[in-house]
């Protein structure tokens, strides 16, 4: 039996695009297993732009095929659209830096099957195969030092390993370089980033020492889209814990890297789920 699709889509909003969709599965033989859809209204502040998010049984037929049958519906009305096996891991560079907590919570998530995620590179800007060997096992590890002066090589050397690999996802678990426009520009909308979040922000040095200072009460991780904009891409997923005052600097740099293991790994499941659709500045998530 084959293995369920994935139609997600995003267009204009305009009646009758339901009834269309389900329609064009129902006179191929496909069975709907779940379907969500979001009408992201004008007079409500939003895009009027519709999202939709299809799994189906092909029963029998094959996702080229059908591929090829849906796209004139497409093209009527302008979707951008995708359609993918339920069942095919998301093929996935992960990028780090000295701080390896996330990059080992992604592993052992995918290990675990419970990240449909294919590993086909660990890239650092540091040299730390060694430190980290037991971790990745037999996963391609790459050490792409960046300096000023080399940092438009580096990044070169970034895209061509994307595209050696067909990556369809780069992970950025703590990678501590910022993107170019360029660079950034390449991997749209496959790019995810993890980073702290405050209330109030704390930026530059040592972060959760400035939150002790100032006696925060939540901290939290934002997992969001790489863009030209410094950590302002498209949020897919964040989450906040609560702090007291017996908490340490040391505490905050604990729970700190807690929340953004979990944060991130979940972003990284809404993404290779298909469950993430970008709306302008913003995402519509399909959750479940």
């Amino acid at each position: 039996m084959a293995a369920p699709l994935i139609l997600t889509l995003a267009c204009a909003d305009r009646p009758g695009i339901t009834a269309r969709v389900t329609g064009f599965l129902f006179e191929r033989g496909c069975n709907i297993l779940d379907a969500q859809q979001f009408n992201d209204r004008a007079e409500a502040g939003g895009t009027d732009r519709f999202f939709m998010r299809v799994v189906f049984d092909p029963d029998g037929s094959t996702a080229e095929g059908l591929r090829g049958a849906f796209a004139a519906l497409a093209g009527e009305y302008a979707m951008a659209w995708k359609m993918a096996r339920e069942d095919r891991p998301r093929r996935t560079i992960i990028l780090v830096s000295k701080a390896d907590h996330c990059l080992v919570d992604l592993l052992y998530r995918w290990r675990t099957a419970e990240l449909p995620i294919d590993p086909v590179a660990i890239v650092s800007n540091h040299p730390r195969e060694a430190a980290i060997r037991e971790d990745i096992g037999g996963i391609p590890f790459h050490h792409i030092p960046v300096t000023p002066d080399t940092k438009p090589e580096a990044e070169a050397r970034l895209r061509a390993l994307a595209e050696e690999t067909q990556a369809e996802l780069v992970v950025l678990a703590r990678y501590m370089q910022i993107f170019s426009d360029e660079q950034s520009a390449h991997f749209a909308g496959r790019c995810i980033n993890i980073h702290h979040s405050f209330l109030p922000g704390f930026k530059g040095a040592r972060p959760y020492h400035q939150a002790h200072e100032r006696g925060v009460k939540i901290i939290g991780a934002t997992a969001h889209f790489v863009t030209a904009d410094l950590d302002e891409g498209p949020i897919i997923h964040q989450d906040v814990e609560r702090i007291t005052h017996a908490d340490s600097p040391s505490d905050l740099v604990r729970k700190g890297r807690d929340i953004e293991r979990r944060v991130l790994a979940e972003a990284v499941r809404l993404f290779a789920q298909e469950r993430v659709l970008i709306n302008g500045s913003r995402t519509v998530v399909f959750r479940g």
